[in-house]
């Protein structure tokens, strides 16, 4: 097996480091937020932070990183305190990776590729048209990492839309059958395979 300690950890090139410490932590979720500023400028960006912090109440969060530059997704939630979730799916693949580009605020990501933006139930910000799973979010909270100087953006799930066929009887969404795929590291994109679901494990 290759092996690194700490002290060789250290000694790597930056991009080698960056790809190898973001790999092995494993498969991550990729998603697109959707803002929208105060000027009504809408704003889409790639995300693999997303995690499940619980079903009751139903939360969810994921990590910013430092604004040492400007973080326009950030900035419009902090405004308008609401955003959308939307798991990228395998024909937009090269579009979502697109919107990590580091636009101006007065650029749309939606008008730099070929994603489409769309508007449900009154929710402000913009959902991503063709999406298998969207999510509207609304902010709650904000942790500072003093470690790293990130945060992490903690967030309650208001409104949820499945594609028709994912939704299973029990209340788990089959993610595989919309194609929905998952991120290895910062730049490699994985389309997952459901093997078998297994009861709740109790003591034998």
């Amino acid at each position: 097996m290759d092996y690194f300690s700490s002290e060789s950890i250290d000694s790597l090139s930056k991009i080698y480091r960056i790809n190898l410490i973001n790999s092995i932590t494993g498969y991550k979720s990729a998603n697109l937020l959707g803002t929208v500023s105060n000027k009504g400028i809408e704003n889409v960006a790639v995300f693999s932070s997303i995690t499940h912090l619980g079903s009751n109440p139903a939360l969810l969060s994921f990590f910013v990183r430092p604004n040492v530059v400007p973080r326009n997704t950030y900035k419009n939630i902090k405004e308008k305190k609401v955003f959308t979730v939307n798991h990228i799916i395998k024909g937009k693949i090269d579009d979502a990776h697109h919107t990590s580009a580091k636009y101006d605020e007065d650029i749309s990501e939606f008008d730099k590729t070929n994603l489409q933006s769309e508007y449900k139930k009154n929710w402000v910000a913009p959902f991503v048209k063709d999406s298998a799973v969207q999510l509207g979010c609304k902010f709650v909270n904000e942790y500072y990492i003093k470690e790293n100087g990130c945060s992490m953006i903690v967030a309650s799930i208001e409104i949820i839309f499945i594609r028709k066929g994912l939704l299973q009887n029990d209340g788990w969404v089959e993610l595989a059958k919309g194609d929905v795929v998952a991120v290895n590291g910062l730049d490699g994109y994985v389309l997952p395979k459901t093997l078998k679901r297994l009861k709740y494990a109790r003591p034998k």
